[in-house]
């Protein structure tokens, strides 16, 4: 990693592991533009002049009559609005007048060790010896504006992380309507657009569609990531696939409304950009007062997807999340939602929790509904206190009877929400956000906290912390039901409006920040109706997120890829549950279950007490499995062998410990059909010099020595995996070195 700067071609080189990102400072007016973002190039070359500035239109220095279709041309690094450039802009500021437009020329910049913190938000961190950071000063003097644009790069990884303070010096107010964390202007436009798309219960599935001109990309202005869009998004060329091929990720450490989108311009140039969405969005920016953008991550790889996932694993491992779990095995736990739903009390609980400890799960999690007086999903919420009714003899007495099991004890909550059926509702109506003289949507038979206020964050805490003191909880499960709408505010209103998304997502950090630094050795898992608000501004504060409410196998397959293209395998909350799947009726094999739940944290959402005598006895199993490969699947590489998204029938995966002397391939065959061979495996990055004995285990519990191979024939002619027969089977393929 470096960063330098050339005085005499007044150029920025930002270098990585494997790549370069280049700016040039040029013409009289300072502007700071882009040159190349790819493979490295020469700081000593004359960059500037690929920026085409000796051609027409020419800089306006030399061709002033034309300054609009040199700003509507140039390939910015961060573009403005209102002053000739009519692509979309990064940044658009309102003055008192109601005018728009901003121009900025670079000031100065500085080159730091380390990585400053971003004020209130969650961001990548490191120290002197891991990374440096580029901080640019860039001015508005018409509007007495200082931009400060940041880069940071890490050691050993090919990535830059991108965000934007900005800072009102002058005498007035003026109003920020858009500002957007990273944008990126590149001359190829041959390029594939990657999404991911969802919807409850299937999040995150991979979508693939060439760039056209006009606009295309994702965004949400739920409040939240959400389940139908996801904050991320790849420029891969068009040959690019998981093996090789020139991609650029983009991934935006946030958890509220955002856009991720890239547009073809007339002269078949990209623009790329991240940001939070500007539609109901406009912060006032008062004299003296900045705003802090959220950060954005680049990755830029000519090695295909599989790479560009290695470089945002090892970022988000390395240098996102926090706290005792960061590199811990996570214990093993049991959920009673799909076991009970609503319907217990504390001898059934008790009940789950002593057939539990017999087979080894670590932890029994207590789910929605031991509070207020809920006994469905249409009351209480804001209510946390212990419904005695339930828990007889209170929580305390429970949590200690678990312990007494030799378990840990957790428990869900869902802090920002409200219920109108609550004692805080009827005592203040006012907390929940609501437009006026309107009538409030329900969802799910809940309204939103108004979390902008600091008395219902204070009290939100303080409920949370007094139920964590009460007894010995060692898990929090933070879920969140329901996407905004409606947000209005008896604090923030007239200019103050279009603050509300934003600032409730600063409380939603605020608040786990608060938790996480007043209970340090608590495990943190968000939650969002599934993995709605699956983002790696949320890994900040938990390492582990629940990845969907389908639980089913199969239909993991798919949520579990399209994750873990961005997300490392050891921060997806995934569990073994009962079939007929509650979800949607599947039927698989037990071991199967298990095999693709491995691929997560690993647990349980199912009534041992009523599990077949058979699948129960392969719990001791499963458990021995995580704890045998838990710090190789937490720890090590990972690679796609084989998409059931796109080859429909079977599915493959694999980890490989960061010596190279161990591998796990986890292969599932979804659909058999006659005529099937055996599956040729073709592993990933092994060493091609060691020698490696494989062992296979299937879901029907037979296994087999497929003897000793090179690493240099597994990786370039494979090995065939014993056939499997039927459907939904599975095998665990462990590579070990000899």
């Amino acid at each position: 990693m470096n960063i330098s700067y050339n005085e005499k071609s007044r150029v920025f080189a930002l270098e990585t592991e494997n790549a370069g990102y280049y700016m040039a400072v040029v013409d009289d007016d300072n502007f700071l533009c882009h040159v190349h973002y790819g493979k490295k190039i020469s700081i000593e070359d004359d960059l500037p002049h690929l920026l085409r500035k000796d051609e027409y239109p020419h800089v306006p220095s030399k061709n002033n009559r034309d300054r609009l279709s040199f700003y509507d041309s140039t390939r910015w690094e961060y573009p403005c609005g209102g002053i000739g450039d009519f692509r979309e802009s990064a940044l658009d500021v309102t003055n008192s007048l109601g005018q728009n437009a901003v121009n900025l020329s670079y000031d100065s910049h500085k080159i730091i060790r380390g990585k400053p913190c971003l004020e209130g938000l969650p961001a990548t961190w490191g120290s002197e010896d891991d990374c440096m950071t580029l901080e640019i000063k860039c001015v508005d003097k018409v509007l007495s504006l200082e931009v400060f644009l940041y880069y940071t790069v890490f050691r050993g990884i090919d990535a830059v992380a991108r965000s934007v303070r900005i800072c009102n010096r002058g005498k007035e107010a003026v109003m920020l309507k858009k500002v957007y964390s990273a944008s990126l202007d590149m001359e190829n436009s041959g390029y594939d657009l990657i999404t991911l798309h969802g919807s409850w219960a299937r999040e995150r599935h991979i979508e693939r569609t060439p760039l056209f001109h006009g606009k295309s990309g994702v965004s949400s202005i739920r409040g939240e990531t959400s389940h139908q869009e996801h904050s991320f998004m790849a420029l891969a060329a068009h040959n690019a696939d998981y093996d090789g091929g020139e991609v650029y990720g983009f991934s935006f450490i946030y958890s509220g409304n955002f856009i991720s989108q890239a547009s073809v311009d007339q002269f078949d140039t990209v623009r790329a950009q991240v940001g939070i969405n500007s539609e109901g969005f406009s912060w006032k920016l008062g004299a003296g007062e900045s705003f802090q953008a959220p950060e954005a991550i680049i990755v830029y790889t000519t090695g295909g997807f599989n790479e560009m996932s290695h470089n945002f694993h090892n970022l988000f491992r390395n240098h996102l999340i926090r706290g005792e779990y960061r590199n811990k095995m996570r214990p093993i736990l049991i959920n009673n939602w799909e076991a009970t739903y609503f319907n217990f009390n504390t001898e059934k609980l008790l009940d789950i929790a002593r057939e539990a400890s017999k087979d080894g799960i670590e932890m029994l999690v207590m789910d929605d509904g031991w509070f207020g007086k809920r006994d469905n999903d249409e009351c209480s919420l804001g209510d946390w206190f212990v419904n005695e009714k339930k828990l007889e003899g209170g929580l305390k007495n429970l949590v200690d009877q678990v312990n007494a099991l030799g378990m840990k004890f957790g428990i869900w909550f869902e802090p920002e929400m409200i219920s109108p059926d609550s004692e805080l509702y009827r005592a203040h109506p006012d907390w929940a956000l609501k437009v006026q003289d309107r009538t409030a949507g329900l969802a799910r038979m809940q309204y939103v906290l108004d979390l902008s206020r600091k008395e219902v964050r204070d009290y939100t805490f303080n409920q949370l912390k007094k139920i964590l003191e009460s007894a010995n909880i060692e898990y929090v499960k933070w879920d969140m039901n329901r996407p905004l709408c409606d947000v209005g505010s008896t604090l923030f209103q007239g200019e103050n409006a279009g603050e509300l998304y934003h600032r409730h997502v600063l409380a939603v950090y605020e608040l786990q920040e608060r938790l996480t630094k007043e209970f340090p050795h608590l495990l943190l898992e968000n939650c969002s109706g599934g993995g709605a608000r699956f983002d790696a501004a949320m890994l900040y504060y938990s390492p582990q997120i629940w990845c969907s409410d389908d639980t089913d196998a199969i239909e993991r397959l798919e949520i579990q890829e399209g994750t873990s293209l961005v997300y490392p395998l050891s921060t997806m909350g995934a569990h073994v549950s009962v079939c007929p799947n509650h979800a949607i009726g599947r039927v698989t094999p037990f071991r199967t279950r298990g095999f693709v739940a491995l691929a997560g944290t690993f647990g349980y959402e199912l009534d041992i007490t009523k599990l077949s005598a058979e699948d129960r006895a392969i719990i001791p199993e499963q458990i021995a499995m995580y704890k045998k490969y838990n710090a190789l699947v937490r720890e090590g590489e990972y690679w796609r062998l084989a998409s059931y998204s796109q080859n429909h029938e079977w599915d493959a995966w694999e980890v490989v410990s960061m010596d190279k002397k161990e591998a796990l391939i986890t292969l599932v065959q979804v659909l058999n059909h006659p005529g099937f061979h055996s599956h040729r495996v073709i592993a990933k990055g092994l060493d091609p010099n060691m020698r490696y004995r494989i062992t296979i285990e299937d879901s029907l519990g037979k296994t087999s020595d497929e003897g000793i191979w090179t690493g240099l024939t597994l990786m370039n002619a494979g090995f065939l995996s014993p056939r499997l027969w039927g459907d939904f089977n599975s095998q665990l393929i462990h590579i070990v070195s000899e």
